[in-house]
């Protein structure tokens, strides 16, 4: 294998691909006949289905993790997007990060190592 790409099952795929677009993604393929896309940001990949909900309005338990370089950039980035997202938090582990929802529920973690 050579690489992973996750597939969310999405209620609205107009209003999914709008939100991950405020995070900075960008699509690459849509089909809306599909109820699909595939969206990039930098390298990592996430693809959207709507046509794969088989519980539209239960809760979601994925959780995805995504690595930045400057969380605190891109924290504020998002704020200036008007994205609501929560004061940054030094985990435990070894992370400083914030955690949000997408508009399904699936958890999003963005956080950086921090420097020893």
């Amino acid at each position: 294998m050579t690489r992973i790409t996750p597939m969310l099952p999405v209620r609205s795929l107009a209003a999914s691909v709008a939100f991950y677009a405020s995070l900075g993604f960008r699509v690459d393929t849509r089909n809306d006949e599909w109820r699909w896309a595939s969206l990039t940001f930098g390298e990592c990949r996430l693809m959207l289905d709507e046509s794969i909900n088989a519980h539209p309005h239960g809760p979601r338990d994925a959780v995805l993790y995504f690595y930045v370089d400057d969380v605190a950039a891109y924290h504020a980035q998002l704020r200036a997007n008007g994205v609501a997202v929560p004061d940054l938090d030094v985990t435990f582990y070894g992370m400083t990060e914030f955690r949000l929802d997408d508009p399904d529920g699936n958890r999003l973690w963005i956080g950086q190592e921090r420097a020893t």
